[in-house]
C-alpha cells in the first residue's frame, strides 16, 4: 500500500479560511501528527514502488505492479498536470510521456535530511561551520523591506519553534511567501541573535511537492524549467508515470551489444537519470543514454557513406602522367609535400565512379586553393567542368582573382557568378555554362539556382562548407553530368576540425589535412593589449601606415544597436576624428550591399585605403598582401578559431605581419583563449583547445547543416565512447547494408528521423 501524507492537502489555498491563530495552531497539529503517521514511508517507495536496497537492472527497473503507459499519450491528461499545467509542459515541449521521460535533469542536488527547528538550531550550536539544513513548516509573519537591496523577512514555524527566514532581491517569492504558506526552506542555517536564521535558502511550497515525503537526503533531480513551471513539480509528475512508462520502453539495441559495452539496459537507464540512488548510478544512465545518442549520429554517418558508395556514380577521371604533367604546368609554383600528398588523395577519388566525398581542412596559409585548382583541371582535362562555391561575394571574388592569376595565359575559360551580376553578364555566364563554353565557374549561392545548368559538371568544391547546408550540397549533386550520375564533392574549411568533431559530425566524409604554411607565408607576432592602452596601438599603427602598409581593424557589430559593443560606423568615424586623422579608413561589413562592399574592398586593394574597419566578414579569404597589421578590438567577444583566422590575414605579401588584440578578459576561459592565441601559431592545436572552451555547439554552430544537437553526450569527455559507437556502427552497416533488414527497421525509422533531413539519407525502407 502506497501511504500518501495527508498533510500536504493543507495547500496555501486552504489557509484562506483558518484567519483565526487557533486555527494556525489546529493546522499545525494536524500536520504534526500527519507526519508521525508518514515518517516511515521512503521517497522511492511512494513514487515508484521500488526498494532502495538493491540497483534496479533490466526489468528490475520497473515494479511488478506497474500498469504500462504510452509514451504517446498527452501530458495533458495526466494525474498532477490537468488543462492547468498542460501549456506550460507544452511550452517546454513536454507534450506526450516519451517527452517527459526524455526531459532529463540538469544536474542533481543532495537534499538534506529535514530536522525539527529545535533539533537544527542545536545541532547549529555545537557546530562552529555553517551547515546546510532542511526544516519544513508554515509562514506565520513576513515583512517586505525595500531599499537598494529590497529584502523578504519571515518566520517559519513547526511544532517545535520558529526560523527566520531572509531573501534579498527576490521579487518572485512575493507571492509564494505569505502567512499561511506552507513549505520547505533548505539553505545555510546560522545563529542570529539567539534566532535560528536561513539567508535566501531555496523555498518548496508544499503544493509543488505533492508526492515527496519528508527530505531523507536523497538525491534530487533538478529539470529545466520556468517560473510557470518549476523543477519540482516537473520531478513529481515524472516520478508518477516512470513505472508504467518503463514498461512501454523498447530497447532497440541488441542486449549482446549492449552488455559488451558493460552499459545498463536502457528501461534501467532511465529509472537511474530520474530516480539515481547515488551519483555514481547516475553517471551510469547518463553513459547509457550517451552511448545511444552517439551510436545513431555514426549509423546516419555510417549510412551516408555507404548511401554514396552503393546508390550513386559519378564520372571516373583518371589521371595519366600526362594528364598530371600538364595540370603542374599551368600551377605557377611547385606544390608543397603536403599539398602533393592530398592531390594524390584527391586523384584516387576522381579516377572512381564512386563519388568523392571528402572534406579538405587546412590552416591558414596552408594552400588550400592550389589543391582546389588541381581537382578542377583534372575534370577540364577529361572535357568536363568544374564548380567552385563560396558564401560571400568577397570570397568568390577573391578566389576569381587567384585562379584566373594562377591559370593565366591558359586555354581555360573561367566565368563569375554572383547575385550581383549585370543582367546582361549574367546571360552570358548562364549560357556558357549550359554549352560547355565556360570550363570552370567560381560564385555563390547564385550557382545553385534551377535555372543554371552546366554541361558536364564533374567536381564540385564547396569553400567554407560549414556555412552551407544539405540543400545546397544536393542542389549541386544535381547538376551531375547526366542524370544517372553526380559531380564529385570537395568541401573545403580554413578552420581545422578536432578530431572530436571531425568524427561525429564529418563522419560522412574522408578527411585530408594540409600541413604546414606555404613558403611565402610567415607566422605574425600576436600582442595582447588591454583596453586602456588602445591609444598606444593607434600610435604604433600610425608608423606602419606612414611606411605604406596597411592594417585591419575588426570589431564585433556592426551598428551601435548591440549595447557595449564596438561598432564598424563608430570606431570608424572616432578614428577618422581621433588618433589617425588624416588616414584614409574604410569600412565594409556583411549588411552592406555586395556593390558596396566589393567597391571598398577593390579600394583597399589598390592601396586607394590605408586603414580597413570591418565586422569577421573578413575571417577568410581575404587577400590583401600590403596588410601587414590586424587590430582586433573587443577581442574577448571572439573564439580562439576566429582569433586565428583574422591573424591569418596579414603578413601574406612577404612583410612581417602583427595582430594585436586589445580587450579585457571577463574570466579565467577568456584570459586562457588569449594566452592560447598568444602562445601558438598551429590552427590544429588551437583548434583543440577551441573545442575545449567552447564546447562542440559554439565552435561550429553543429555543422549549421540541420543536424540535431547533442542533448547528452559530451564530445570532449566521452570521446572513448564515441570511438565504441563509431566502430559499432560501422560493423552494422558493414553486415547489414543500410538497416534495411527486418529486424532494424525500427531503429533505421529512429535514425533517418533524426538525420536524415541533415544528411539527405533516402529512406528506401
Amino acid at each position: 500500500m502506497v501511504l500518501q501524507p495527508k498533510w500536504f492537502s493543507l495547500a496555501p489555498a486552504h489557509f484562506r479560511h483558518h484567519d483565526h491563530p487557533q486555527s494556525h495552531r489546529r493546522v499545525r497539529l494536524r500536520r504534526a501528527w500527519d507526519r508521525r503517521a508518514c515518517e516511515p514511508s521512503d521517497y522511492r517507495t511512494e513514487v515508484s514502488g521500488v526498494s532502495d536496497s538493491n540497483a534496479p537492472s533490466g526489468n528490475d527497473a520497473v515494479p511488478a505492479a506497474a500498469t504500462p503507459i504510452e509514451l504517446n499519450r498527452s501530458v495533458a491528461g495526466l494525474p498532477g498536470v490537468g488543462s492547468q499545467f498542460s501549456a506550460r509542459f507544452a511550452h517546454l515541449g513536454l507534450r506526450t510521456v516519451g517527452d517527459l521521460l526524455n526531459h532529463l535533469p540538469i544536474r542533481y542536488e543532495t537534499e538534506v535530511a529535514e530536522a525539527a527547528v529545535t533539533d537544527a538550531k542545536a545541532a547549529t550550536e555545537q557546530s562552529e561551520e555553517t551547515v546546510t539544513r532542511s526544516v519544513r513548516g508554515e509562514i506565520e509573519k513576513v515583512r517586505h523591506i525595500p531599499g537598494r537591496r529590497p529584502r523578504i523577512e519571515a518566520l517559519l514555524a513547526d511544532t517545535s519553534g520558529t526560523i527566520r527566514l531572509v531573501w534579498f532581491n527576490a521579487p518572485w517569492l512575493v507571492k509564494k511567501i505569505h502567512p499561511g504558506a506552507c513549505g520547505i526552506a533548505q539553505g545555510r542555517a546560522k545563529l542570529r541573535g539567539g534566532y535560528l536564521e536561513m539567508v535566501n535558502p531555496r523555498w518548496e511550497p508544499v503544493a509543488e511537492t505533492v508526492h515527496v515525503a519528508a527530505h531523507t537526503g536523497r538525491l534530487r533531480p533538478i529539470y529545466p524549467a520556468t517560473e510557470e513551471l518549476p523543477t519540482a513539480r516537473i520531478e513529481r509528475v515524472i516520478a508518477a508515470i516512470l513505472p508504467g512508462a518503463l514498461l512501454s520502453v523498447v530497447d532497440l539495441v541488441p542486449a549482446p551489444l549492449i552488455e559488451g559495452r558493460g552499459l545498463v539496459s536502457l528501461a534501467t537507464a532511465y529509472h537511474q537519470i530520474h530516480l539515481p540512488h547515488h551519483r555514481a548510478e547516475a553517471e551510469s544512465a547518463r553513459r547509457r543514454l550517451a552511448y545511444d545518442e552517439l551510436l545513431c549520429l555514426q549509423l546516419a554517418m555510417a549510412m551516408r557513406r555507404w548511401q554514396v558508395r552503393h546508390a550513386m556514380r559519378a564520372p571516373a577521371m583518371p589521371l595519366s602522367a600526362a594528364i598530371e604533367e600538364r595540370i603542374h604546368s599551368r600551377l605557377p609554383f611547385a606544390l608543397t609535400p603536403s599539398q602533393l600528398e592530398v592531390c594524390a588523395e584527391i586523384a584516387v577519388d576522381l579516377g572512381k565512379t564512386i563519388p568523392m566525398n571528402r572534406l579538405l581542412q587546412g590552416d591558414v596559409g596552408s594552400g588550400k586553393t592550389a589543391v582546389a585548382v588541381y581537382a578542377m583541371l583534372t575534370a577540364v582535362a577529361h572535357g568536363h567542368q568544374a564548380v567552385l562555391l563560396a558564401p560571400t561575394e568577397i570570397l568568390a571574388d577573391q578566389h576569381l582573382r587567384t585562379v584566373e592569376t594562377m591559370l593565366a595565359g591558359s586555354r581555360v575559360r573561367i566565368a563569375g557568378l554572383t547575385g550581383s551580376l549585370r543582367t546582361a553578364d549574367r546571360a552570358v555566364v548562364l549560357s556558357g555554362l549550359a554549352s560547355g563554353g565556360f570550363d570552370i565557374a567560381i560564385g555563390t549561392h547564385a550557382l545553385l539556382g534551377a535555372h543554371v545548368q552546366f554541361k558536364s559538371l564533374a567536381v564540385a568544391i564547396i569553400d567554407e562548407q560549414h556555412r552551407f547546408g544539405v540543400e545546397q550540397r544536393a542542389a549541386l549533386r544535381s547538376k551531375g553530368p547526366v542524370a544517372e550520375q553526380v559531380p564529385h564533392i570537395l568541401v573545403m574549411t580554413a578552420t581545422p576540425i578536432p578530431r572530436t568533431l571531425a568524427l561525429s559530425f564529418f563522419g560522412d566524409l574522408d578527411i585530408s589535412s594540409l600541413r604546414g604554411l606555404l613558403p611565402s607565408r610567415t607566422t605574425p607576432t600576436t600582442r595582447i593589449m588591454p583596453t586602456q592602452r588602445s591609444d598606444e596601438v593607434y600610435t604604433w599603427l600610425k608608423t606602419r601606415i606612414a611606411k605604406g602598409e596597411q592594417a585591419f581593424v575588426v570589431v564585433p557589430a556592426v551598428d551601435g544597436s548591440d549595447l557595449g559593443l564596438k561598432d564598424v560606423a563608430t570606431h570608424a568615424q572616432s578614428l577618422e576624428e581621433g588618433i589617425l586623422r588624416g588616414c584614409r579608413i574604410g569600412r565594409v561589413h556583411g549588411q552592406m550591399k555586395s556593390a558596396a562592399g566589393e567597391e571598398v574592398m577593390a579600394d583597399f586593394r589598390a592601396g586607394k585605403l590605408d586603414i580597413l574597419v570591418a565586422t569577421i566578414i573578413i575571417e577568410v579569404g581575404v587577400d590583401i598582401p600590403n596588410a601587414t597589421v590586424m587590430v582586433v578590438e573587443q577581442a574577448e567577444r571572439f573564439g580562439l578559431a576566429q582569433l586565428h583566422q583574422l591573424r591569418g590575414r596579414v603578413g601574406r605579401g612577404g612583410k612581417h605581419g602583427y595582430c594585436v588584440l586589445i580587450g579585457e578578459p571577463p574570466s579565467e576561459i577568456a584570459q586562457s583563449r588569449f594566452d592560447a592565441i598568444a602562445a601558438s601559431s598551429d590552427g590544429f592545436e588551437i583548434a583543440e583547445l577551441d573545442l575545449k572552451l567552447r564546447g562542440p555547439g559554439e565552435f561550429f554552430g553543429a555543422r549549421q547543416s540541420g543536424l540535431p544537437p547533442l542533448r547528452v553526450a559530451d564530445l570532449v569527455e566521452d570521446f572513448p565512447l564515441l570511438l565504441q559507437a563509431r566502430a559499432d556502427a560501422e560493423a552494422w552497416i558493414g553486415s547489414s547494408g543500410d538497416l534495411s533488414a527486418a529486424g532494424d527497421l525500427a531503429l533505421r525509422t529512429r535514425v533517418i528521423g533524426l538525420y536524415g533531413a541533415a544528411l539527405g539519407l533516402c529512406d528506401i525502407g
